[in-house]
């Protein structure tokens, strides 16, 4: 498994502390969790804006073809 570092502010720190702490949890577990929802979420509005995009401007490409 791989790991990142990434600087936060200590007030930051301190708040995701105090809520895994909080929820009896580490803050890797508090995390982890939130950055597979935020990967997930991401890439399904992303498709769905491409294929937005796509589907408006497929005329445009088909006269461009």
């Amino acid at each position: 498994m791989a790991s990142i570092t990434i600087n936060i502010s200590d007030e930051q720190l301190q708040k995701l502390q105090a809520l895994a702490r909080e929820s009896g949890i580490s803050l890797e577990d508090l995390l982890r969790p939130r950055i597979e929802d935020w990967l997930s979420h991401s890439t399904s509005e992303f498709a769905e804006a491409a294929n937005y995009v796509l589907k408006k401007n497929a005329e445009l490409y088909r006269r461009l073809a």
